[in-house]
């Protein structure tokens, strides 16, 4: 959410928002329905006032009021009977269509309608050559015997899948190398020192949150819409998440930290439930884009000083892990149109799928300044003793199931065995090689 008064300050950048997130908002009704709103608050303000005066004037006459002070006593409580309820409208519609601002986006965000606008800003390593035609993923784990989607479609129905022997071991193998790495203070210095930024190394907390979460406060993190995307459990109105952030960014709701204390970042890992109701017919075969799927996401809470370059270090974070999977990549700037609401900046990492000759988005980082913190009431007391916002960002560390989908195509064999990435053989007892998963 943003505030009303830098709405009105910055009325051309906002719409300017409206129009390139192409989000349906009538801004010009909204400041319209904000001074009517303001105008029906200071009539009953007064209006109340008026009350207590003459409250206390039948006070000071002795508790015994004449009939013209009865009769103006009525008048004054029937008018502001009135008004209330028009009030309560203004209200609820002003804090409806509040929530649908979006956020404005950096100076450095492509305009653009869709993800045709995006922009490439670097590339890193060498697409793999093969003496062999590629295989995709899907292929080469139902013939190792370590994915099974045919069975888990007869179990719980489309876009699910079971993961096998050493693909499942390679899961863990991820959650524990991701886990070794943004708890040490000392590689998050190296990965700063690296990129050249001067940011605080404070290491990550690791979190495992509730995967149910309140509609309301998935309105308050801005990612309650779209609503056909979540899955909604009717009895207890509760939601499952479509990513730990749901859960995670809500872990200081109406807190206040102290300014020494920031930044405070989290790493967290929970399954992620998703309808994928607007995807048929795209990915239907493997575990790209399917309904339950593993993720570690990381969430920080900073300074507004501080927010935009904890986003580059997030980045590099993101860049070094990708790195040293040895996995190519490029870092791309999301545009305006396919960029979400809450972000003020977007960058995503796609990693090279050679079985789909093609990138495919694996990690994202999403910047929101204060829009979520506005909502969520997460705020900072400064050295100063004044209040402020923080500022949060979430991000990807690794989506489990991508990753794996990553590992398989750049690292397959042609036998059809998959070697294991260097960094990861030490979790999986030193073993190098995924061959055929006895069952």
């Amino acid at each position: 959410m943003l505030d009303i008064n830098f709405i009105i300050e910055h009325k051309k950048e906002v719409e300017k928002a409206v129009k390139h997130k192409k989000v349906d908002l009538d801004l010009t009704k909204l400041l319209a329905l904000h001074k009517k709103r303001a105008e029906l608050l200071k009539t009953i303000e007064t209006l109340q006032q008026s009350r207590n005066e003459h409250t206390k004037m039948i006070k000071e006459a002795g508790g015994k009021p004449s009939s013209e002070m009865i009769a103006e006593g009525k008048r004054i409580k029937d008018e502001i009977a009135a008004k209330e309820p028009a009030l309560r409208k203004a209200e609820d519609e002003y804090h409806a269509m509040m929530l649908r601002v979006p956020n404005v986006y950096s100076d450095d965000t492509p305009v653009g309608k869709d993800e045709s606008g995006n922009k490439v800003l670097r590339t890193f390593g060498t697409r793999p050559h093969f003496a062999f035609k590629p295989k995709e993923h899907w292929e080469l784990g139902e013939s190792l015997g370590v994915l099974n989607m045919a069975k888990a479609a007869e179990v719980s129905g489309s876009r699910f899948n079971y993961l096998l022997g050493d693909l499942a071991r390679m899961e863990f193998a991820l959650i524990q190398f991701t886990l070794s790495l943004l708890t040490n203070r000392d590689l998050l210095a190296k990965i700063a020192s690296g990129a050249r930024l001067e940011v605080a190394t404070s290491p990550f907390i690791p979190v495992v949150p509730p995967v149910l979460v309140r509609p309301g406060v998935m309105e308050r993190m801005g990612r309650l819409e779209p609503r056909d995307e979540r899955y909604h459990t009717e009895k207890d109105d509760l939601y499952l998440v479509g990513s730990a952030e749901h859960a995670l960014g809500p872990l200081h709701m109406d807190e206040t930290f102290d300014e020494k204390d920031l930044p405070v970042r989290y790493i967290g890992f929970s399954t992620a439930f998703r309808r994928e109701s607007g995807s048929y017919g795209k990915d239907v075969k493997g575990i790209l884009r399917v309904h339950q799927f593993d993720k570690l996401e990381m969430e920080c809470f900073t300074t507004p000083e501080t927010g935009a370059t904890e986003q580059d270090f997030i980045v590099a974070i993101q860049e070094y892990l990708v790195q040293q999977l040895g996995l190519p990549h490029q870092v791309v700037s999301i545009c305006t149109g396919d960029m979400g609401v809450p972000d003020f900046r977007q960058i995503d990492i796609e990693t090279w799928m050679p079985g789909q000759d093609r990138y495919r988005e694996t990690h994202t980082s999403d910047f929101m300044t204060d829009y979520q913190s506005r909502r969520l009431n997460t705020k900072v007391r400064r050295s100063d003793g004044s209040i402020a916002y923080v500022h949060m960002n979430d991000a990807t560390a690794f989506a489990i199931g991508r990753t794996l989908i990553a590992i398989m195509e750049n690292y397959q064999q042609e036998d059809g065995s998959i070697r294991i990435p260097d960094v990861l053989q030490q979790y999986l007892s030193g073993k190098k090689v995924i061959t055929r998963n006895a069952p």
